[in-house]
């Protein structure tokens, strides 16, 4: 194996965890980052974005295992346990069916470099204007949300399917306009995550099983150890971090990111997709 082909999926790996769970856009990280490393064809790329993906997202079971061992082993006798089942069930749904109907025309039009900058500053922009707002706090932890909440969340997370918006993003910053505590919206996010990512990242794996091959299992490996490790450290570090600070942070880095990428494309310095 290619040493430098296997320093390029380390690095892919290490996008993918440290952004899945910040309000940054993975997605949109992921589409710029194999842009300027030529990792593969487009055709393997997405297929190894698959695995990486799904590397994060046992990162956040493995953090919430023990969340997530009560609720499953529960949902046969307490209720609560059942309307936190039924709250991800609800929030999953719209973006499921939008998904199914527009994430192809979606991903032909958008799933390139400039628009996943434009939509890099725009969500900074969604990020500023939400915590400059007077922030009225009514839901203090996940359990106490309505499934009026949930299903209200799970509309805003469908914003998600244009690249460079962040599903993060979408669901945290939504969860602030309906008065959840950021801890709240922060760790609903991650349980969205993890039916919504592994419905997609399995659906999208079947659909491009052609592209596995046993020689590059090693390369797929090496990114999905990464991702979950660097993912696992992503999650405990934001929820550290937002007991003490805000999400304007990350949205001037998007607004600077987004800008950089343009400017790049405006002069030339680097070959961009349009």
């Amino acid at each position: 194996m290619d040493l430098l082909l296997m320093l390029k999926a380390l690095i892919m790996g290490l996008v993918e965890g440290i952004t899945e769970f910040l309000p940054i856009s993975s997605t949109g990280h992921l589409i710029i980052t194999g842009e300027l490393l030529g990792f593969l064809s487009k055709e393997k790329r997405d297929v190894f974005e698959i695995f990486i993906q799904l590397g994060a997202i046992l990162a956040v079971c493995w953090a919430y295992r023990q969340k997530i061992t009560q609720v499953v082993g529960g949902l046969g006798s307490q209720r609560s346990a059942q309307q936190f089942a039924l709250r991800l069930v609800v929030a999953f749904l719209p973006f499921a069916l939008m998904g199914k109907l527009f994430g192809e025309a979606v991903k032909a039009k958008l799933f390139t470099p400039v628009p996943v900058a434009l939509a890099f500053i725009v969500g900074g922009i969604i990020i500023l204007w939400a915590e400059r707002r007077q922030h009225s706090v009514r839901v203090q932890e996940v359990d106490d949300m309505s499934l009026g909440d949930a299903f209200k969340l799970g509309l805003i997370q469908c914003f998600a399917l244009i690249p460079g918006t962040s599903r993060s993003g979408a669901t945290i910053v939504g969860g602030l306009f309906l008065g959840l505590s950021r801890k709240a919206a922060a760790e609903f996010s991650f349980f969205l995550a993890i039916p919504t990512l592994t419905v997609a990242s399995l659906y999208s794996l079947y659909k491009h099983r052609a592209g596995l091959t046993a020689d590059d299992m090693l390369l797929f490996a090496i990114g999905f150890v990464v991702a979950f490790i660097s993912a696992l450290i992503a999650v405990k570090a934001l929820l550290r971090f937002i007991v003490r600070h805000d999400f304007t942070v990350f949205a001037w880095y998007r607004i600077l990111f987004g800008a950089l990428v343009l400017l790049t494309y405006h002069f030339g310095w680097v070959r961009w997709a349009a």
